[in-house]
């Protein structure tokens, strides 16, 4: 999704910087800002990172829009302080349960005797049209799987083959209009503008999967605070994506009612003596459970800890091999799992990982960035340093609209004025 947005306005007393991009992870549990500087080689330097807890999301959908509002100017007031720039427009992400994907196939003649890049976007938009899509849905993405010229399978990239009919397979991933809608009101009313809505675990394959991994065949598997998001690649292109509704979450609520404790402590229990299996556990290391009220606290052992986080872990697992199972890609995916986000830090996840799903896993951080990376060098920013890398790519495209210089643009696609209908 594209809207009218403006780069490169400095704050008093800063010079004023292009080719700026800005990466806003609105998260159940977080949001994040993460700042970019595209470099002169064309990579992208890290100058600036905000982050502010998150209080009005549940599941990655936005329910309370003013707490929203609020943690959003704080990640960015943070960002902006720390890079030396004013924040007009981000690239943001989105996820939640609302999110569906299906299959799609489009088919087009060619005008002439080879493919050229409009018989290209032909044969998407052909595919796009037949995407059976609700009324109260609206496409996200569309993404190409492959390619066939006169049934030929396998094509990767068609420009300049020969032939007379070209054929593509496509992912259409759609979500709620309102869920949408409620995201561009919450960053509008924070004073930016959105250039555009990405899904969120297509934002974090971008940072932390490799090519060989996407051509071998790979799930990637997002463990956020609200949901854990799974996007499946094979032979190089995307083939699957899910957004199931549990995450950490619900790790941290398991803790509370087990260790009778509030979940602000219950997340801090988490955090530094969550352990995924209990045969990892090692010591008899012994945790102090502040109680409710006047109660006076109470002590655990680490094993205790393991053994209320295990049984929820399993299922958080067990519900992405059933969508891996479903989705037709089991026992095909050569590069095994890939764990990314917050809640993957958690001690044993990639162990469990790997006795769950039965398949190779390690947890990925996020690449492809350079200057300050070591801040955003954490599972937990995959989604923010993703969603940079995305704009990256569409630099050139921003370019010709004539950002580059500090100009605006709106090309907007069909769907984007159905969004902003509201406002």
């Amino acid at each position: 999704m594209r809207i009218e947005s403006s780069y490169g306005k400095g704050v008093i007393g800063v010079s004023k910087r292009d080719h700026i991009l800005v990466g806003l992870d609105i998260g159940t549990t977080k949001i994040c800002a993460i700042v970019a500087e595209v470099a002169e080689a064309g990579g992208l330097n890290i100058i600036g990172v905000g982050s502010s807890p998150s209080r009005g999301l549940r599941k990655g959908v936005v329910v309370d829009i003013e707490s929203t509002v609020e943690s959003i100017k704080k990640a960015v007031e943070e960002a902006e302080l720390l890079a030396g720039v004013q924040i007009n427009s981000v690239y943001t992400g989105i996820a939640g349960s609302h999110i569906s994907a299906e299959n799609c196939k489009g088919v087009v003649a060619l005008k002439r005797a080879e493919v050229t890049r409009e018989d290209i976007q032909r044969a998407i938009e052909s595919a796009r049209t037949l995407a059976v899509i609700p009324h109260e849905r609206r496409i996200l993405h569309v993404l190409p799987r492959e390619f066939m010229v006169d049934g030929q399978e396998g094509v990767r990239e068609p420009l300049g083959l020969s032939g007379n009919r070209l054929e593509v397979n496509v992912h259409v991933i759609t979500g709620a209009v309102t869920s949408a809608q409620n995201i561009v009101k919450c960053v509008n009313r924070a004073g930016l503008d959105v250039v555009d809505i990405i899904l969120q675990p297509l934002a974090s394959s971008e940072a932390v999967l490799s090519q060989e991994e996407r051509d071998l065949g790979v799930a990637m598997i997002d463990l956020g605070g609200g949901t854990t998001d799974l996007a499946i690649f094979l032979d190089g292109s995307i083939r699957h994506s899910a957004v199931l509704p549990i995450g950490g979450q619900n790790l941290t609520k398991d803790l509370a009612f087990g260790l009778l404790t509030s979940q602000t402590e219950a997340e801090k229990i988490k955090t530094q003596y969550g352990v995924a299996r209990t045969e990892l556990v090692t010591s008899h290391q012994i945790v102090e459970v502040p109680s409710v009220g006047d109660r006076p606290a109470r002590t655990f052992s680490r094993r205790d800890v393991a053994e209320i986080l295990e049984p929820r872990v399993d299922e958080m697992f067990e519900l992405v091999r059933r969508e891996i199972t479903r989705a037709g890609y089991e026992g095909i995916l050569g590069a095994g799992v890939v764990i990314t986000g917050g809640t993957s830090l958690l001690e044993g996840m990639p162990d469990t990982a790997e006795k769950v799903l039965n398949l190779p896993a390690r947890r990925g951080v996020p690449s492809g960035v350079g200057a300050l990376r070591d801040q955003v060098s954490h599972p937990s920013h995959s989604t923010g340093v993703g969603l940079l890398l995305h704009a990256r790519r569409h630099v050139d495209e921003l370019e010709t609209a004539g950002l580059r210089n500090g100009g605006t643009w709106a090309r907007m696609f069909g769907w984007t004025k159905k969004v902003l209908e509201v406002f």
